[in-house]
């Protein structure tokens, strides 16, 4: 019988995402479902000072409210040249959450006259799991730098202005496995597979 595990959001490609890290890695019995999969609950404000603290709170609240082992991620990007911001802002940065198109303009806007050797920037993950005796929060990191306009229509938030190092495409043109592959967000889940092994049996 698999074990149900909640992953807080209601975003198909996180939830996706997850799936095949578990696939790659051969552990079965766990059975992902989303926000949408289970009774709504109050789900409390994205108040933290860091993306672990973010983490741990979603975690939290969706053990509490459903009784399910439960995944919570909080993400962004941290942009050198700005001291790590936008950060925790980074869906909320223009002052609208989750407006893409606009956060990308201001920050493409905030480094006009930073020069190409000054536009380093990291997408973090925090990742947290926690269930019945498990509380564990991890962080996966990919740098890169910012490019000088939008490339790609693939992913979202601000792939298509991330070209990871040593890399000549932006985040939103590689293909979903190849972003899995490296992506700050499959680092993390990636850490956090010996404790859902451990909740699946395996």
């Amino acid at each position: 019988m698999s074990r149900r595990v909640l992953v807080a959001s209601r975003n198909a490609k996180k939830l996706a995402e997850l799936r095949r890290i578990l696939d790659e890695a051969g552990i079965a019995g766990i059975e992902i479902v989303g926000l949408n999969d289970v009774p709504p609950y109050d789900e409390a404000p994205e108040t933290g000072a860091t993306f672990e603290e973010n983490a741990l709170a979603k975690a939290r609240d969706g053990f509490a409210a459903t009784g399910l082992p439960c995944v919570a991620d909080d993400s962004g990007i941290a942009v050198d040249a700005l001291n790590g911001m936008p950060g925790v802002l980074s869906a909320r940065w223009s002052g609208v959450h989750g407006d893409d198109e606009a956060n990308n303009r201001l920050l493409l806007a905030q480094l006009g006259d930073v020069p190409d050797e000054r536009r380093g920037a990291r997408f973090v993950s925090a990742c947290a799991l926690v269930g019945d005796g498990v509380e564990e929060v991890v962080r996966g990191e990919w740098p890169g730098v910012i490019n000088r306009k939008p490339l790609g229509d693939g992913g979202f938030g601000y792939d298509p202005l991330f070209v990871p190092d040593g890399g000549t495409v932006s985040a939103a043109e590689l293909t979903p496995a190849e972003k899995n592959a490296a992506s700050h967000r499959g680092r993390a889940l990636r850490q956090l597979l010996p404790a859902l092994a451990a909740l699946s049996g395996a």
